[in-house]
């Protein structure tokens, strides 16, 4: 006979010890998905060694869904929820939206079931990423931007949750995310917006006139990506932020007229 699970005080304390902001949280998680009293001891000690509990459950809840997550592949933050629903919005029936930068294809695979008539891609460099979006049911291309796509100016929308922490503020970020999560998926460069530069290119090519764009983005870097979408022939900028201010992200949609 296997032994009982432990209570979910237990479980709190050793993930509060470890440093786990959110024990309770992940707690309930881990004994909502544990197999057996095993398999919760051996997911506590890679946690308590820092490893995404996302990789270790298997995913994780975006937007109301369950969405697998990989290990090895970046674990999509609950701030870029508020960019998807407002991507999902946007995609009108039929249309065509391109996920750039997909990673587990959480925005993708929002946007594919909040819009079923919609065709939807998801694009990512590293092949890991692609193959875990494409078992979230996110068509998925491995690719560096749109270099596959042949798509010029009939997309509706474009998405983006780019690398986008500068480089020297890597160091700053909390141990076990530079320990263990990909680093291409987090370093933007010296600024932090050397991909998303790229990434407000390629979306002037792909959308048509009056599609949009959506990036997630932080700190102040509106500011330094605002005159590169408007030399793109972006405009209405829009901005949005966290409850406390915090930058999370911009859209802007492309001048024309369809």
């Amino acid at each position: 006979m296997s032994a009982p699970l432990p209570g979910i005080s237990a479980v709190v304390e050793r993930l509060r010890a470890a440093g786990c902001v959110a024990a309770e949280e992940e707690a309930d998680d881990m004994l909502s998905a544990a197999p057996d009293a095993p398999a919760l001891e051996a997911w506590l000690l890679r946690r308590e060694r820092g490893e995404p509990l996302a990789w270790i459950v298997g995913g994780l809840t975006f937007c109301g869904r369950w969405l697998h997550v990989s290990a090895g592949v970046y674990v999509p933050r609950i701030q870029s929820e508020e960019l998807a629903r407002r991507a999902g919005r946007l995609v009108p029936e039929d249309g065509r939206a391109v996920d750039l930068c997909t990673g587990a294809g959480a925005i993708a695979a929002h946007l594919r079931a909040e819009v079923a008539t919609a065709r939807v891609i998801g694009v990512d460099l590293d092949v890991a990423a692609a193959v875990c979006a494409t078992g979230n049911g996110v068509a998925a291309l491995v690719a560096d931007l749109d270099a596959p796509l042949r798509a010029r100016h009939a997309i509706d929308v474009v998405t983006a949750v780019p690398p986008y922490v500068p480089t020297d503020e890597l160091r700053l970020l909390p141990a076990d995310v530079q320990r263990y999560e990909p680093r291409a998926a987090l370093d933007g460069g010296g600024d932090g917006l050397d991909v998303a530069r790229r990434v407000v290119l390629a979306a002037s090519g792909m959308l048509r006139p009056g599609g949009w764009l959506l990036i997630e983005v932080g700190g102040s870097q509106d500011e330094a990506l605002a005159p590169r979408l408007r030399a793109s022939g972006f405009g209405n900028i829009e901005r949005w932020s966290s409850d406390d201010g915090e930058l999370l992200g911009m859209a802007a949609q492309r001048k024309g007229v369809r």
